[in-house]
């Protein structure tokens, strides 16, 4: 059974996790109106810490989960060479490494290689417990249009077996710290 989500709700929903969360991510850009500005001073080589922007409440977020031993985790899937949009995504991993979220990575052609793509699909999800899952759907602008939950026993097992897949053959970025990420 699945259930479609205002896209407003996402965070409550990802709040009642107890024990776990994991994304798949999928999409080469996010069309995220509130980051435009922050991908464009990033290419041009004027990075802006992302501690001082909207994103800020996210790293709360993982602090909070992790002080209650909720494990957090992603694998993010790029392009073989990756898009100016995953560039910045891996610059700012950074953060979330520190504010205690797991991420790791893998490209297109590994994900297609290990069997993961084409079978995962092309929607984003996030797999709260190993019990529930919530998909995100986006437009043809990187958009997201539609987030829904599901507990269908089949397609979470499947969710759980994807994850694994990834996990296992997903890398950690490779990182040297914050400080010497280009923020002044």
């Amino acid at each position: 059974m699945s259930v479609v989500i205002p896209n407003s709700e996402l965070s409550q929903v990802l709040q009642s996790a107890r024990y776990s969360l994991f994304r798949l991510e999928l999409q080469p850009v996010y069309g995220e109106p509130e980051e435009a500005t922050y991908v464009e001073r990033f290419t041009a080589g004027s990075p802006v810490d992302p501690t001082t922007t909207p994103s800020t409440t996210w790293y709360e977020q993982v602090r909070c989960w992790r002080r209650a031993g909720i494990r957090i985790e992603r694998v993010r899937v790029h392009e073989d060479t990756p898009t100016d949009y995953q560039k910045w995504e891996r610059w700012v991993g950074a953060w979330n490494i520190d504010a205690g979220e797991v991420m790791r990575y893998l490209t297109r052609s590994q994900a297609h290689t290990i069997g993961l793509l084409p079978a995962a699909g092309t929607t984003d999800w996030w797999l709260l417990d190993s019990n529930r899952v919530v998909t995100l759907h986006f437009n043809h602008e990187h958009q997201r249009i539609r987030t829904e939950l599901t507990t269908d026993p089949t397609f979470v097992v499947q969710a759980n077996e994807w994850r694994d897949l990834a996990v296992h053959h997903s890398h950690p970025e490779s990182l040297t710290g914050i400080a010497s990420r280009g923020i002044k």
